[in-house]
């Protein structure tokens, strides 16, 4: 399914924790099976790179870009209040940008999503569904 260029390799976590949403020659974004929080992982199809500042300033602003608008659409879809957008990348090295909808009264608000509490999981085809119906959502133009 990643296959798309021959030295990029997802990383094997975002992989197990994810369901596809959309992927092209550009960046795969993946749905977080976490049903508590509308929690979108956008990856740059990039090998071995760790840091936006890793990438030209034109790569980095070209996955910025990318990162706000589909944050726009999430908000959109969801009706959310905050939306955070963070490439923290401790436990994951690749780089990979959370894009998570937020709003007062959430598990954990106004704290970090990450660690806190057990996940919920979606069923297999439950995350399925949902990264479908996310896919029609948010139709970020840099996708192809």
């Amino acid at each position: 399914m990643f296959g798309l260029s021959k030295t990029f390799e997802l990383d094997p976590r975002l992989k197990a924790d994810t369901f596809v949403i959309r992927e092209d020659e550009t960046a795969c974004l993946l749905l977080m099976n976490d049903k508590r929080w509308p929690w979108l992982i956008l990856v740059p199809r990039v090998a071995d790179v760790e840091e936006l500042h890793d990438l030209s300033a034109q790569r980095a602003g070209l996955y910025m870009q990318m990162a706000t608008k589909t944050g726009e659409l999430l908000k959109a879809e969801t009706g959310c209040e905050k939306i955070n957008i963070a490439a923290i990348g401790n436990m994951v090295r690749q780089l990979h940008i959370h894009i998570i909808a937020r709003d007062v009264g959430d598990p954990n608000w106004p704290g970090p999503v990450w660690g806190f509490g057990e996940r919920q999981l979606y069923s297999g085809a439950e995350g399925i569904a949902r990264a479908a119906d996310l896919k029609k959502a948010i139709h970020v133009p840099l996708f192809s």
